[in-house]
């Protein structure tokens, strides 16, 4: 690869005045010597290196964002929202796929902090860890120490800057929903038991519930990994232990499709027989059928939101700004009164 040298050597002026043009410094030149300087860059193919140029300055470029795993439709559209935020900023956007493993996002963290980036946002759900969340808690603060700023979206321990999806809320909709419509045998396919997520939405369910004179038993509760395999299989364990449910709330849209499939395989109708509600209402949620209801978040936005936090100057004097994310509940073709 070329060097600035290389380029200072072909337009034939020094090094500083080289790196001057390159990095649009305000100190006048002629535009004889930009001219030669920007034809020398472009006939070596020059590309600064970013490391110098993090060590000649103190504006750090990048952003350093962990996910649980980007291919997941929610956090997809989530980085959506993230990325937009970025490159109006003049940000990098440097993904990290933790795939639910607490080790890893600790290892994220200090490769991200190691690399200087500006920010840090954790995209992913907190963790029913109290090991985990006080290691990273602690490691978290040691970066913002030093002028890094952080971000969450969901429910962590770290206290500061926040962008909290209705989780609760949202749970508290989608099983109200099956209640009015007249169901009250209910299955429940939840997440991963030591997620914050989980838990929340749990809780939502379980509101309701109690409000309609009922409980939904943990028998009735399977617990998956939020993709369709494992909602297929869950929704397999719920009617062969529970025959005669006529409904299935699944806690995120990816496990409602895999339910949604297994249904159909079973020779079962949806909604006619067995009614299903999702959360989330990612894209997909509209192309199955039957269409999905679902409780929506506004998963882009959220992204949006913690980016423009994580990008704040960073102000010791400022307290943490917490924004709630509503859910709303969309009605489509997956849910009716159950048969008589």
């Amino acid at each position: 690869m070329a060097t600035l040298a290389d380029v200072a050597r072909r337009a034939g002026v020094s090094p500083a005045t080289a790196s001057r043009i390159i990095n649009g410094s305000p100190k006048p030149v002629t535009e004889g010597l930009r001219e030669r300087v920007l034809a020398a860059v472009e006939e070596l193919q020059y590309v600064p290196n970013a490391h110098a140029q993090l060590l000649a300055r103190s504006h750090r470029s990048a952003v350093g964002v962990i996910v649980h795993d980007v291919s997941d439709p929610y956090f997809a559209e989530i980085t959506k929202g993230l990325q937009r935020i970025a490159t109006e900023n003049g940000r990098l956007v440097i993904i990290c796929n933790s795939y639910r493993d607490p080790d890893k996002e600790l290892e994220y963290v200090e490769l991200l902090r190691a690399h200087q980036v500006a920010a840090i946002i954790l995209a992913g759900s907190g963790y029913h860890d109290e090991s985990y969340t006080t290691t990273l808690d602690n490691k978290l603060r040691v970066y913002e120490a030093t002028g890094g700023r952080v971000a969450v979206i969901g429910r962590h321990q770290h206290a500061g800057d926040a962008v909290v999806p209705a989780n609760t809320t949202g749970g508290h909709l989608a099983a109200t929903e099956l209640y009015e419509l007249g169901h009250s045998r209910i299955g429940v396919i939840a997440g991963p038991a030591h997620l914050t997520t989980t838990t929340d939405r749990l809780a939502g369910i379980q509101q309701a519930a109690a409000e309609h004179g009922h409980t939904i038993a943990p028998t009735h509760i399977t617990y998956a990994d939020f993709d369709p395999p494992s909602g297929a299989t869950a929704t397999a364990r719920l009617l062969e232990a529970h025959p005669d449910i006529t409904a299935i709330a699944a806690l995120n849209d990816s496990m409602a499709v895999g339910a949604l499939r297994h249904l159909r395989q079973a020779g079962l109708t949806t909604p006619g027989d067995v009614s299903l509600i999702g959360f989330d209402d990612m894209p997909v949620a509209q192309d199955v059928t039957p269409t999905l209801t679902t409780v929506r978040l506004p998963l882009a936005d959220m992204g949006a939101r913690a980016m423009t936090l994580a990008l704040r100057p960073p102000d010791d004097t400022a307290t943490p700004q917490i924004e709630e994310a509503g859910a709303t509940l969309v009605r489509r073709e997956s849910t009716a009164p159950p048969r008589r």
